[in-house]
């Protein structure tokens, strides 16, 4: 059973990724803000994490950036999921071996998880 980390601050886009993905089969948990998502990861180890940017206490940026920063966290693969338009992203994320960027709006649950088995399949 493949394991996620969703690291999103709006509980409600949280728990319908949540729902999805427990429906894929997926082993989910779930953090509100930056500082618990590196927590979180770190007692996990997931195969995959969706990550917001925009969060309370430490942004996505921040955490990806400490993430990359240890050895248990410099290969867990990373999808940026956010609202704010991949050119309006921080520009350090693409330094940081992001798997994928997706823009919320743009795109449903399902496609999301389609989207991360791809990525898990890489």
């Amino acid at each position: 059973m493949p394991k996620i980390a969703i690291i999103e601050d709006d509980q409600a886009i949280a728990q319908m990724y949540r729902l999805k993905f427990e429906g894929e089969g997926f082993n989910v948990q779930m953090a509100s803000n930056g500082r618990l998502g590196l927590e979180l990861t770190k007692q996990m180890m997931p195969d995959i994490i969706l990550l917001d940017i925009m969060m309370p206490e430490m942004n996505g940026d921040e955490m990806l950036e400490k993430l990359r920063a240890t050895e248990w966290g410099a290969d867990i693969k990373v999808i940026i999921l956010t609202n704010m338009g991949e050119n309006e992203a921080p520009a350090k994320l693409k330094s940081l071996n992001v798997s994928d960027f997706i823009v919320k709006a743009e795109m449903t649950p399902r496609q999301v998880a389609e989207l991360v088995k791809e990525v898990l399949a890489r």
